[in-house]
């Protein structure tokens, strides 16, 4: 260990904060080698949750970047009140010593932060054990874990130019640099989407890919069901309904057919299925937004709302459609009338290359991983 550069990574709770943050640490691997360092990474997450069966598919023994994993006790922050505010208040104690005792071993030269509320301990044993940290936020508008964290951060790395105002009284640490995808996004594989799903390259109707992250959407499988005649009218349907909706209703995948293709979850294929497709109906997770802005994809989005969220996707889809990017339906909007009228306006080849051009403004080209990646070296060495 003595001769190595050490950097630790906290983040977790759901893909979305594990997925951007294994393509930033696999781009540090990859600049650190370019520049003769060595490099170990080692990872902080939730010991109960996804993270620990999704980075251990990341472990340098199976050829990734991830050194080891190493679980804490994890208590979420919530904003209203709850019995499980007073329970999870000794989960987050334990967290801060577990994290503590963790980075005491490790010893990094800094700690990365992809956020969730499993990032606020170790970013907190960080900042008493003197070890400098960078935390970065997916989301337009800041979760209470970056605001959390952002304070004793040496930088904080943003998604969106807007997002700084929303953190006013830091604007001079915060650095744009977009949300890291897997290098495969920016990769042409739609060939590849192709033969995966069964479509011949001739094919005439749009192919409209219908996800809702890795557990599926109800709201958006209820509509897509409800409406699927007419859907496949107009479209070839790629449907990803998540593991729940498969195992409560499994008459969905009896409809399967050559314009309606039924997946319960597609993971590996998901960036080639992406590039194949023509128009995506989504949820606005900040980290699903991205690689569809990447691959210029046009986007229908249905963003979560209601109570049990803080309204982060209803922001990033509103942001979205304010820069042109997407159509959204927020709230009552998301019905099956509009749902058709919007799906019907994107089957205009005009209207789609619009959206497509939108995309590619906001991301720019920028390898957000990279950039990342150069600007933790640049402060280890």
């Amino acid at each position: 260990m003595e001769d190595a550069y050490r950097v630790v990574f906290a983040g977790g709770g759901s893909g979305g904060h594990i997925y951007p943050g294994i393509a930033v640490a696999d781009a540090l691997k990859t600049e650190a080698e370019k520049r003769g360092l060595k490099l170990e990474i080692y990872w902080i997450g939730n010991k109960t949750g996804i993270d620990k069966s999704i980075l251990e598919k990341n472990l340098a023994n199976y050829g990734g970047s991830i050194t080891s994993f190493y679980g804490i006790s994890c208590g979420k922050l919530r904003r209203y009140l709850s019995f499980k505010n007073f329970t999870d208040l000794f989960r987050i104690i334990s967290g801060y010593f577990q994290s503590k005792k963790i980075l005491k071993k490790i010893k990094p030269m800094c700690l990365f932060s992809k956020g969730g509320f499993v990032s606020v301990t170790p970013c907190r044993a960080a900042k008493r054990l003197k070890i400098p940290y960078y935390t970065h936020e997916c989301d337009f508008t800041p979760g209470l874990a970056t605001k959390l964290n952002s304070k004793h951060a040496s930088k904080i790395l943003l998604s969106y130019e807007e997002t700084k105002k929303f953190l006013p009284s830091l604007k001079e640490k915060c650095t744009v640099t977009g949300n890291p995808v897997r290098p495969i996004f920016w990769e042409d594989n739609r060939s590849n989407g192709l033969d995966f799903l069964k479509i011949n390259p001739d094919h005439k109707k749009p192919v409209l890919l219908v996800i809702g992250g890795s557990l599926g959407a109800n709201q958006i499988n209820t509509l897509v069901t409800e409406q699927l005649e007419w859907l496949c009218e107009h479209f070839i349907v790629v449907h990803q309904t998540g593991k729940q909706w498969a195992l409560e209703h499994p008459e969905t995948f009896e409809k399967a057919s050559e314009n309606y293709k039924p997946f319960e979850f597609i993971y590996e294929q998901m960036p080639w299925v992406l590039q194949a497709s023509d128009i995506v109906l989504s949820r606005a997770g900040a980290n699903s937004l991205w690689e569809c802005a990447v691959c210029a994809k046009p986007m229908l989005l249905i963003p979560l709302c209601g109570s049990g969220t803080r309204g982060d996707q209803v922001d990033n889809a509103r942001y979205l459609e304010n820069q042109g990017a997407a159509i959204s339906l927020i709230g009552e909007k998301a019905d099956g009338e509009n749902l058709r009228n919007s799906l019907l306006s994107l089957t205009d080849n005009e209207k789609r290359q619009e959206l497509s051009i939108a995309c590619r403004k906001l991301t720019s080209g920028t390898k957000s991983a990279e950039t990342i990646a150069n600007i933790i070296l640049e402060g280890i060495k």
